[in-house]
């Protein structure tokens, strides 16, 4: 009875031996998804931050004496080109533009006396019935009196000029940033009373680095991210470059112009300008950020896939990684083109453990 049993349990060991490296293997084979290497265009970049500046900004003035009648405005007032916005106290100005047009009828009046005149005398002289010098004075009183009243209208018009002038008006379409003067004041010709800023129409100015000056040009691409909605991303263009190096800095301006719809690049607002400076035949190596794994020591690695060995195995591969493109990294050294790099189950994978690739 002893031998039977103890051929049993002999057997039964022996199976365990014969089992146990296919639960090894199937108990140590990791799944994994996989991919390859990319080549894709390269997209250096620049970024740089600067000031938002409005292509216009004006302190206004009036340009004659005067108190202020009426105020028409405050700060933050949106105003069109052609609105008024502040009036000075013009009570004497209409009264002596009304005495200058009172001048100007009499002066027109005498013209027109001055012309009758040498008509009649004309008639007269072609029937020698009034002497030529008779018509001479006549005429010359014409004259006169024609020059008197253009001098008359002349006075007039000035007279209406002065007028507007007692009206100060918006030169352009934009915001009341600050209002210097009050309902009764007294303000004197040249003396800001207001600053108007166009805010439709914004430019934003940076410095660059001397050693890139050269390498932008007109046909950069240019995005500008607003500080004040880090969420918009702005197309823009390089409008102005300044030739001219700060010698404290060894920097360049440049002056970057986009559309500013809703006010979305504020003037006194920073904003950060992104360049892309890429080459057209330039090309990088990538692949998914999924595959890149960070090393204790913040080096980076991959397990790349060895299809060589049975069953495939994956071995730890350092690489030195770039800039991101999307989902996709730069790797700048350490991968093969042709490599295989495992994106999926590479969190818990050991070096040379064997996988299975699944899709």
């Amino acid at each position: 009875m002893d031998n039977p049993l103890r051929l049993r349990v002999a057997h039964a060991a022996l199976l365990a031996c014969l089992l146990s490296p296919c639960l090894s293997y199937a108990q140590n084979t990791a799944p994994v998804s996989v991919a390859e290497p990319q080549s894709q265009a390269a997209s250096q970049s620049i970024q740089l931050s600067g000031t938002v500046r409005a292509v216009q900004v004006s302190n206004l003035s009036a340009r004659v004496d005067g108190a202020v009648d009426k105020l028409l405005i405050d700060d933050g007032s949106r105003v069109q080109a052609g609105d008024v916005l502040i009036e000075l106290d013009d009570s004497l100005e209409k009264i002596e533009l009304s005495r200058l047009r009172a001048e100007l009828e009499r002066a027109q009046a005498e013209a027109g006396e001055a012309q009758r005149l040498v008509s009649e005398a004309q008639r007269l002289s072609q029937q020698k019935h009034i002497a030529l010098t008779e018509l001479a004075l006549r005429q010359a009183n014409q004259a006169t009196t024609q020059a008197a009243l253009k001098g008359a209208q002349a006075a007039v018009a000035a007279q209406q000029q002065r007028l507007q002038y007692h009206k100060i008006t918006a030169p352009f379409t934009g915001v009341v940033s600050q209002r210097l003067t009050e309902q009764g004041e007294w303000i004197t010709r040249g003396t800001a009373v207001l600053e108007l800023v166009a805010t439709e129409a914004t430019y934003l100015d940076v410095e660059i680095p001397q050693s890139l000056f050269y390498s932008l040009s007109s046909n950069t691409q240019v995005e500008i991210k607003p500080d004040t909605n880090p969420n918009t991303i702005l197309p823009a263009r390089i409008h102005t470059s300044i030739p001219v190096a700060n010698a404290v800095s060894r920097t360049f301006r440049l002056r970057l112009v986009a559309d500013n719809p809703g006010n979305a690049l504020p003037p006194g607002s920073s904003a950060t300008a992104t360049f892309s400076t890429a080459q057209a035949d330039d090309s990088v190596l990538t692949v998914p950020r999924d595959a890149i794994l960070r090393n204790p020591d913040n080096s980076f690695a991959v397990f790349i896939v060895d299809e060589q060995s049975d069953p495939a195995i994956a071995k730890r591969q350092p690489v030195k990684v770039g800039q991101i493109l999307g989902d996709q990294i730069e790797v700048i050294s350490g991968l093969d083109a042709n490599s295989q790099v495992v994106v999926r189950g590479n969190e818990i994978l050991r070096n040379n453990q064997p996988i299975k690739i699944v899709r």
